[in-house]
């Protein structure tokens, strides 16, 4: 009888994990149990995605019901119930992934450093509770400058960061600076700028998004900078492929699901040894600098804001759903 051999090809997705750490960009435990991510990150907009699918339901119940005979109320109430709700989803992914969730703090605070430094604690300190180490915690906070500024001062306690809504280069050297533990670098949503305004199409290799994390890739590779650069919003499987060998990559089950199904030859885009040869000028990022270049750049200070309103306004529709929960409980 004939030998017979496998001629089956690895999948995209299991040749990217060979170059880069997946993470999954969902709240949907089910989907990360599929596509078996190293880490998870979520956002407030994610998990009321989640929060309507009834089999998530008991997850909200529980973490609304444990505030059942709270004193608090009004807005109290709303930021208790948020916490909870936030780290009750964390717990559940953790129980998934053997790395780390990112846990994001309220975008209301994007630019009140103090506050940010509070609510991250309020954070920490319900997963240690429960007994999970600070080290397989994120928290994610806007890349504005008192975003940043608060997660230099978390990072020194050893509340490790994960600075998201990231658009330019200068944000990016500013949270190297600050010393923060990871960047999520907003790849699509910069896509989308340049589409509407330039009226455009882009290849995987000319989107505007995929030149700035691989500009932000050799400028923290060719200057020594720790900080974990995790490729972020991605609109097509080309870009995610165009930056393998990027730290991390967060990727959406749409998108993990296209990935795991096909075949091909996947090649390495982004190495280290490529960044040390080049000619990379520094970038100045002290506060004026950083406010000044932000504000040179339409792109990055219009999508900062806007994700920020975004992220504001799903923050509100969760809350009142929680409410609602609470007082019929």
């Amino acid at each position: 009888m004939p030998l017979r051999y496998d001629t089956h090809m690895p999948s995209l997705l299991d040749q990217l994990k060979q170059y880069t750490t997946v993470v999954a960009d969902t709240g949907d435990f089910r989907q990360m149990e599929e596509f078996t991510p190293q880490d998870a990150t979520t956002n407030p907009s994610l998990i009321l995605s989640a929060a309507k699918v009834p089999e998530y339901r008991p997850v909200l119940d529980e973490a609304v019901a444990a505030l059942r005979n709270s004193p608090l109320s009004g807005d109290k109430l709303a930021n208790e119930l948020m916490n909870r709700v936030i780290v009750a989803f964390g717990l559940e992914i953790l129980k998934r992934v053997p790395g780390r969730v990112s846990s994001e703090v309220d975008a209301r605070l994007s630019f009140d450093t103090a506050g940010t430094v509070d609510k991250a604690h309020e954070i920490v300190s319900l997963y240690e509770q429960a007994g999970i180490s600070r080290e397989r915690v994120l928290i994610k906070i806007a890349s504005t400058w008192e975003g940043i500024r608060a997660a230099e001062v978390l990072e020194k306690e050893g509340v490790h960061c994960n600075l998201t809504l990231l658009f330019s280069a200068v944000q990016a050297v500013a949270c190297a600076e600050a010393g923060v533990r990871l960047i999520s670098p907003f790849v699509g949503r910069i896509l989308d700028w340049y589409k509407k305004n330039t009226g455009e199409e882009y290849t995987a290799e000319t989107d505007p998004g995929v030149l700035s994390v691989r500009s932000i890739f050799h400028y923290y590779k060719k200057y020594g900078y720790p900080v974990q650069i995790m490729g972020a919003s991605f609109r097509n499987t080309g870009e995610i492929l165009a930056l393998s060998g990027c730290d991390l990559l967060t990727i959406s089950p749409q998108l993990l699901s296209e990935l795991a199904a096909t075949e091909g030859s996947l090649q390495r885009c982004l190495d280290p040894a490529d960044s040390a040869v080049m000619d990379i000028p520094r970038i100045p990022a002290d506060e004026a600098h950083f406010r000044f270049l932000l504000n040179e750049d339409a792109m990055a200070t219009e999508k900062t804001a806007e994700g920020i309103r975004r992220f504001s306004a799903d923050i509100r529709k969760l809350e009142q759903l929680l409410l609602q929960l609470h007082s019929s409980l």
